[in-house]
């Protein structure tokens, strides 16, 4: 996880910056897809994500090596053409794994974070799941495993393959001609994050569209059709943390509620949407019935508040670099210590946005946790001894963000009233 932290570190300002390129290059092109509130959610669920996997809170059912170590037919060399080999089959397994997760209740509640935004841009592509504790992932790459690919070569290809999907989350690039028959592209995308009829749960491709074609999942972008973007039960907050574990929420409560012991069973398996029919006619659902005709999440905010949210944003960035760079240093607990942290703070300020009237009491939460360990330790896990001067610095920010949260939130009812 140390290694992963390290790449975070390059590959996060990186996005960021192209994330923001997009936004002034809408703007300059007059097409803005990329509203700041919107914008702010996703990066924080990409944080909340980097965050979990770099902690390593999730349990792998059947890892690499050991399908390697157990069905390995052959011993082969890592090559080039073995690192190939490689990225096909990591693509294959991300087909099926990204299928299944828009087939099934029980997997759905894994992607529904990605699928989230009402929009369609860079920064939705870092909309990713928190909520996949368990993985199965690794069943897919048994036929990896039984030609002898070595575990290193998927640890090193891997994330590639993960990162060169993050380009193609845009509407500023139109259809690309003979790659559109090849490669996932911006218009195959845009169809598979749409919720309209023709576009509903098709191009689960990774990297390669093919498979789509071979598996019969494939659809073209229409012109005559445009895009409509989000899910068709609205997630209605921008707190990536909430929307993580709803899905999984509604699945409970209807189980719980169903009168037929079968039904309690089957929910979980049953195709996406599937409820009892006791259940969805007792507790209705909001469901989008006509797609070109529904109101966007946008409560308002006012511009001091997007500001505020987006410093928060990158004074979180900062905090969480210096974690991923000294997580052998920090070390375990503190670590996890230093994690709950990050997620407090997302959870504070995106609550703040959604208005909630209680955004105040979870800053103060979140200044009463990092207040515990800095009192206690007289430091924040070995920052101030590698940057002298940055405690100070920290416990103002602090102080700052509880004030600011309990400001804007009881003005809330001022601002109704003005509106």
């Amino acid at each position: 996880m140390e290694t992963y932290g390290k790449i975070l570190l390059i590959a996060m300002p990186a996005f960021l910056l192209l994330v923001l390129f997009e936004k002034f290059w809408g703007m300059w092109k007059g097409k803005d897809t990329v509203p700041v509130n919107d914008m702010i959610s996703s990066l924080s669920s990409g944080i909340t994500n980097v965050t979990k996997d770099v902690l390593g809170l999730s349990i792998v059912v059947i890892s690499y090596e050991w399908l390697y170590s157990n069905f390995a037919l052959f011993q082969i060399q890592a090559t080039w053409l073995v690192y190939v080999i490689a990225f096909f089959a990591l693509d294959f397994a991300g087909y099926w794994t990204h299928r299944i997760a828009h087939e099934y209740n029980i997997f759905w509640n894994n992607h529904i974070i990605h699928h989230s935004s009402e929009e369609f841009n860079l920064a939705c592509a870092l909309r990713q799941s928190i909520s996949s504790i368990v993985k199965i992932f690794a069943v897919f790459l048994i036929p990896a495993a039984i030609f002898g690919v070595p575990p290193q070569v998927i640890a090193i290809v891997a994330p590639l393959h993960l990162f060169a999907q993050f380009w193609y989350h845009t509407r500023h690039i139109g259809k690309m001609g003979f790659l559109e028959k090849i490669i996932v592209t911006p218009s195959h995308h845009r169809v598979h994050h749409a919720i309209n009829p023709e576009y509903l749960d098709k191009n689960y491709g990774q990297i390669f569209i093919f498979w789509d074609k071979w598996f019969g999942t494939y659809q073209e972008e229409q012109d005559d059709i445009p895009a409509i973007y989000g899910v068709t039960r609205p997630v209605q907050t921008w707190n990536p943390i909430k929307i993580n574990f709803m899905h999984l929420w509604l699945l409970i409560k209807d189980a719980w509620r169903a009168k037929k012991w079968s039904d309690k069973l089957k929910i979980w398996f049953m195709p996406l949407g599937w409820r009892p029919a006791d259940v969805a006619e007792k507790y209705p659902v909001y469901k989008i019935q006509d797609v070109y005709h529904f109101d966007k999440y946008n409560p308002f905010l006012p511009k001091g508040m997007l500001i505020w949210s987006f410093g928060q944003l990158l004074v979180l960035l900062l905090l969480i670099s210096y974690l991923f760079g000294n997580i052998a240093s920090i070390g375990a607990p503190d670590i996890f210590y230093y994690g709950g942290f990050v997620f407090l703070t997302i959870y504070a300020y995106t609550e703040l946005m959604d208005r909630n009237p209680n955004a105040w009491a979870w800053e103060l939460l979140k200044a009463a946790y990092a207040f515990y360990f800095i009192f206690t330790r007289g430091d924040w896990f070995g920052l101030n001894a590698d940057f002298p001067g940055a405690l100070p610095v920290l416990i103002a920010y602090l102080g700052i963000s509880a004030i600011i949260a309990i400001w804007f939130s009881f003005r809330k009812n001022e601002v109704q009233f003005a509106n």
